[in-house]
């Protein structure tokens, strides 16, 4: 065989062919370095691979083999789910504009995971937007893992954009789901997907009773199913009925700005991780018990402020006064609802019972992140008025 001849990819698959009996003769205990060894050469084959993508893609090399796109070529001849063959193209259009990103990843300086993340902010901020923190953020992605990296892109995307990051909350909400099958051979399947401040509110629940007791044998997965299932047997069983009575401590750390909804804010940031836009930390701080912490280099002193939480008797009076959801055509329950400050308490509203009103979640969500306006006339009746229809045009392109 001429060596001569051999291509970069030739030596690598040869490579490959003698690895197994390579690493069969290696000590278990030393095997972590080629553990991540293989993970940088698997991420920067993936910035290869992307400019591979975009010349192949743009030479039209796959309408040779009768596809009629990059997507379905890339998922049968790369043995890809479909939504990976798609995110692998996406990010190949996107780290063009992002040259320092693919150089990074190219360099094994961050994780393909890193990059991905990078990419997303692209798209949803315009390459333009990230390239000039482009430096900052790839600082930050060498420090990080991925799942520490996606609260800093995020609230990256809150800073720049507030309006398009709730805009993207907004349609990961619309995706979620619950299903709950009927039982089969002794079990109940669930599942679903929740939205960030679903699924720590869930987590935030289900936590306390999850944790293992001494000589406790069940498996993660098993204390978590056992717990989801004792909070809502403590919910069906006596309490209070009118929703006065303590509610679950969900954590999230936010600056005054944000729950002013000033411009250039930071994301809120729940306790189990992700981010939230600032219209919905205003929404969850309708109900809660704040605390504020101020100091220069350290903490010179904490004030709790309950009153923003309202109390259990201006609740019952609430519950007396309104019985169930008060945005127009609902029916939802009181014990499935919150209590709305008409003037938010950032803003300067007391928490009294004529500027509150109960309202269930969804019609919560709608009056904050959704732009609705709810309004108590002086006969008793709600107005709910939608948000004006607002079109606009905003150019992605780097």
């Amino acid at each position: 065989m001429c060596r001569s001849s051999e291509t970069p990819l030739d030596r690598i698959m040869s490579g490959l062919k003698d690895l197994p009996s390579w690493l069969a003769q290696q000590p278990a205990g030393q095997l972590g370095e080629v553990i991540i060894k293989g993970r940088e050469i698997i991420d920067r084959t993936e910035a290869v691979a992307a400019d591979a993508t975009r010349r192949f893609e743009k030479a039209g090399g796959y309408k040779a083999d009768g596809f009629l796109g990059m997507v379905p070529w890339l998922r049968v001849n790369g043995k890809l789910s479909g939504g990976a063959a798609a995110e692998r193209v996406e990010v190949a259009h996107q780290l063009k504009e992002l040259p320092r990103t693919e150089e990074a990843l190219a360099r094994g300086e961050i994780g393909y995971q890193h990059a991905l993340t990078i990419a997303r902010t692209a798209e949803h901020l315009g390459a333009a937007q990230v390239r000039k923190a482009e430096a900052t953020l790839l600082k930050a992605a060498e420090t990080m893992d991925p799942g520490q990296f996606v609260g800093v892109a995020k609230n990256f995307e809150h800073q720049v954009d507030a309006q398009a990051a709730l805009a993207e909350a907004n349609r990961a909400h619309e995706r979620r789901y619950l299903r709950i099958g009927q039982p089969v051979d002794g079990l109940v399947r669930i599942d679903g997907l929740l939205d960030t401040e679903g699924g720590a509110i869930v987590r935030t629940a289900l936590e306390p009773s999850a944790k293992p007791a001494k000589g406790d044998t069940r498996t993660p997965d098993q204390r978590l199913a056992d717990a989801l299932v004792e909070r809502c047997q403590a919910r069906i069983g006596p309490g209070h009925p009118d929703g006065a009575g303590p509610r679950p401590q969900l954590m999230i750390k936010a600056s005054l700005d944000t729950l002013a909804g000033i411009d250039g804010a930071p994301a809120g940031e729940l306790e189990w991780g992700g981010t939230l836009p600032a219209e919905t930390v205003r929404r969850l701080a309708c109900d809660s018990a704040v605390t504020r912490i101020t100091g220069l280099g350290e903490l010179e002193q904490e004030i709790t402020h309950a009153g923003r939480s309202i109390p259990p008797a201006t609740r019952r009076a609430m519950v007396a006064r309104d019985h169930r959801c008060v945005f127009p055509g609902c029916d939802r329950p009181a014990p499935w609802c919150d209590g709305h400050h008409l003037v938010h308490w950032a803003d300067g509203g007391p928490t009294r019972l004529d500027n509150l009103g109960l309202v269930c979640r969804t019609h919560h969500r709608k009056v904050h992140e959704e732009g609705w306006k709810l309004r108590r006339e002086k006969d008793g009746r709600w107005i709910a008025t939608p948000p004006a229809l607002i079109v606009t045009s905003r150019s992605r392109s780097g």
